[in-house]
């Protein structure tokens, strides 16, 4: 019998690779966000500016993800007229709405705390995704995991005034993002019976970002003040959606959710982590018992099969 060639995006090892890239390069983009906010002048009442900053880099990263699937010769082929609604509805979820709600909310927000509530999204897509496929099988262990995660979340939050108090505008649009989030990464399943999953993901990104560019325009939004500082974070920003999100979706296309989507426990240590180093915001002892716990989520959730 002829043995059924696995994707490199199946290999236990590489779906550890490729999703640990993926949660490091997004913990990277809490900081970038906030120093590019300051280098171009935006300010937290600049809301068409927001959108406007936040447009430019995924719409240039889904041209990018675009054309390196034409070049690589992936198919374009897709039922545009059928399926145009859910095009629309994953550019929506996965970009426009998603990416607006975490603008907003970074502007009033401190960066590490951001990369800690943002981190919901992780947990809550693991438990609907049990809810949402037969193949994602809500098991003890991968319960325990979750949990495990979720206390490092918590973990990061105690110490009262020391991490700030919740606003809507701040903790609150973070916590819509992460549900955005979350929504967006059971909607991949969706893409991949559609549309070659890097098209997808390029042409979710071009369409999202052009949505965020032309309300963004439209409420007066501008980049103040154009400078290197703030073309080298754009471009860094870029850079990190791109590979990120084609990398990440192809990896959601291919293999249980819970199984990829357990790496985004890092992504709010990392977050943490690289704010503070850039930022200069406090670095907490409760920021290693939280990255501790989040380690030890991932292990007990992929200790056994997903």
């Amino acid at each position: 019998m002829e043995k059924t060639e696995v994707s490199i995006f199946q290999r236990p090892i590489w779906v550890t690779v490729f999703a640990l890239t993926s949660a490091i390069a997004w913990g990277w983009a809490f900081p970038l966000i906030k120093v590019g906010f300051c280098a171009f002048g935006i300010t937290a009442d600049m809301t068409g500016s927001k959108m406007l900053y936040a447009g430019i880099r995924f719409a240039a990263a889904g041209l990018i993800v675009l054309s390196v699937a034409r070049s690589s010769g992936r198919s374009f082929n897709a039922d545009i007229k059928k399926d145009w609604w859910f095009f629309l509805a994953f550019a929506l979820m996965n970009t426009t709405l998603h990416y607006f709600f975490f603008y907003v909310g970074m502007s009033h927000s401190e960066g590490s705390r951001a990369a800690i509530l943002n981190s919901l999204s992780t947990f809550l897509v693991v438990l609907l995704a049990c809810a949402c496929f037969k193949s994602d099988i809500l098991t003890l262990r991968k319960f325990f995991g979750c949990a495990v995660g979720f206390g490092g979340i918590l973990a990061l939050n105690f110490g009262g005034g020391e991490s700030g108090q919740f606003t809507w505008l701040g903790d609150g649009m973070i916590i819509l993002n992460a549900i955005c989030g979350a929504c967006s990464n059971l909607m991949t399943r969706g893409l991949s019976r559609r549309i070659d999953v890097f098209v997808g993901t390029g042409y979710s990104l071009t369409l999202g970002g052009l949505l965020l560019i032309i309300p963004g325009f439209t409420l007066g939004g501008t980049l103040p003040h154009v400078n290197v500082l703030g073309i080298v974070c754009l471009v860094l920003l870029i850079g990190i959606s791109a590979i990120g999100f084609a990398l990440y979706n192809k990896l959601l296309s291919l293999n249980t959710v819970g199984k990829v989507a357990i790496y985004n426990s890092l992504i709010p240590i990392v977050g943490a982590v690289t704010s503070c180093l850039c930022l200069g915001e406090i670095f907490h002892t409760k920021y290693v018992l939280a990255g501790g716990l989040a380690a030890l989520g991932i292990y007990i959730i992929n200790k056994g099969k997903n």
